[in-house]
């Protein structure tokens, strides 16, 4: 049987993305995947961190205008890195019938990284958009320990195309060969 895909938005909010890593160009992806999968009836499921310095309510926490969702579409509060841990997202996905996850967000190497590895845990097929995810802007990160964004999100997309894992299908796609006609 085809997997049944849900598109997940990860913390595309305007204080992260203040801060991304090519935010316009992972914007524009994600968009664009988020009108094709509402066409094709795969549901959008946004996901929002709450912290301190995201507090729910401010302009910060909201999530930027292009990836707003859409009345009725559901929406998961979180407080971890981890979408899924003390959250609905699980509970969610399983009432859509969902089988596979397509993970899309902010901040690579945090957020989006936990939240596709524990889909993958908990039985969800995965796709990771090569670029419709992103990390932070990083000046000097040489001198900080960090790689370079362009490097994260490199690192990222090679990890998931040669990792595997017992029963589930893992694939990277760029946004514009993200098919959800296709098993």
């Amino acid at each position: 049987m085809p997997p049944t895909a849900a598109l997940l938005v990860i913390d595309m909010q305007n204080t992260t993305v203040a801060l991304a890593h090519r935010a316009a160009e992972t914007v524009a992806a994600i968009a664009g995947l988020s009108e094709r999968a509402r066409a094709a009836g795969v549901p959008v499921v946004t996901v929002r961190q709450q912290d301190a310095g995201m507090v729910p309510g401010t302009e910060g926490w909201r999530v930027v205008p292009e990836l707003a969702p859409r009345d009725g579409e559901p929406v998961v509060d979180k407080t971890t890195p981890d979408s899924f841990l003390d959250t609905g997202l699980d509970e969610t996905l399983r009432a859509l019938g969902v089988t596979e996850v397509i993970v899309t967000g902010f901040a690579t190497e945090v957020c989006v990284d936990t939240t596709a590895r524990q889909a993958l845990s908990r039985g969800y097929d995965l796709v990771v958009v090569a670029d419709g995810h992103t990390t932070s802007v990083r000046a000097g990160a040489e001198t900080d320990g960090l790689v370079p964004a362009d490097h994260s999100i490199a690192h990222c997309n090679t990890v998931y195309r040669i990792m595997g894992w017992p029963g589930r299908r893992i694939r990277v796609r760029a946004a514009a060969d993200v098919d959800f006609a296709a098993p």
